[in-house]
């Protein structure tokens, strides 16, 4: 047998690569995870991380760039830039894991209840889905926020009801698509209580792909969170808020850098790896890894 020969033997199929491939879990993901770790231990715990206060004033310490005593520097007021990026973890995830529940529980009793009652209660939910969608999210955020006013719990409250919509016309289709299945069929057909035939067969089949949705929207919230923060819509000074902080940085970018761009940072780390988490669940869920 000849060298190449030998060399294509050794060579395991395509298939065979696939196989050896899957289930390994790639490094990208593993460093989000461990992002995402760090950033719930900092929400959880953040005087376990935390050097300091992070509404402590020292003028001395003022604009001091990173150095061993201050890594990430001090802003103009003498606070220690990494305890505010510490402790603004908890804002962050506050929010965006709290407007994801809510939209999400909120966006499946619409759906719900549209796809399967249908007729006019159908049509009236959803042209009033349309309407919303016809919103950018951020501005219909900014909206609820004008209206409700400013703070955490408002932001969390405006970022949910931008994104029930979304949510509720993705159940809707799910909910159109289940109900005129063999199973579902097969369970009136048998006389099965129509209340048991939605939570046993109809709402199981109905949220799994809002399981993948719900993390990348994770991520969406805390952007829009850090916006509407950045552009005065949220909490106020001294707040150790990731957006506010952006916007308390932008006037000594030149001066001191290091006061808006950790914040930012950690912002779009936060961002990024939910991103990363979500599309590897959703992978997960197709069979492709």
């Amino acid at each position: 047998m000849t060298d190449l020969s030998l060399q294509h033997a050794a060579a395991p199929e395509p298939d065979q690569m696939r196989s050896l491939r899957k289930g390994r879990i790639r490094p990208g993901v593993v460093l989000a995870a461990l992002v995402l770790v760090f950033l719930v231990i900092c929400a959880l715990v953040p005087q376990a991380i935390a050097p300091y206060d992070p509404y402590g004033l020292d003028l001395l310490q003022s604009l001091k760039p990173p150095s061993w005593a201050h890594i990430f520097g001090t802003d103009q007021l003498g606070r220690d830039i990494f305890s505010r990026v510490v402790h603004g973890a908890s804002y962050s995830l506050y929010v965006g894991i709290g407007a994801t529940l809510i939209a999400v529980a909120v966006g499946i009793a619409i759906g719900l209840v549209s796809g399967v009652m249908g007729g006019w209660v159908d049509m009236a939910f959803m042209r009033v889905v349309d309407i919303l969608l016809a919103f950018p999210s951020l501005l219909m955020s900014m909206a609820v926020v004008a209206f409700l006013g400013t703070g955490i719990t408002n932001i969390l409250l405006a970022i949910a009801i931008a994104a029930i919509p979304g949510y509720a016309r993705i159940v809707r289709s799910q909910v159109l698509v289940i109900r005129n299945s063999g199973f579902v069929e097969a369970a009136r057909i048998l006389g099965q209580n129509p209340f048991v035939t939605l939570v046993r067969h109809i709402l199981p089949n109905t949220i799994g792909p809002l399981v993948v949705l719900s993390t990348l929207g994770i991520g969406s919230a805390i952007l829009h969170s850090a916006s509407l923060s950045y552009l005065g819509l949220g909490p106020k000074p001294p707040t150790p808020e990731w957006g506010l902080m952006l916007s308390e940085g932008q006037g000594h970018l030149r001066a001191a850098w290091w006061i808006g761009v950790f914040p930012g940072v950690f912002a779009t780390l936060a961002i990024v790896s939910t991103t990363v988490i979500g599309r590897y669940i959703k992978a997960y869920s197709e069979g492709r890894v």
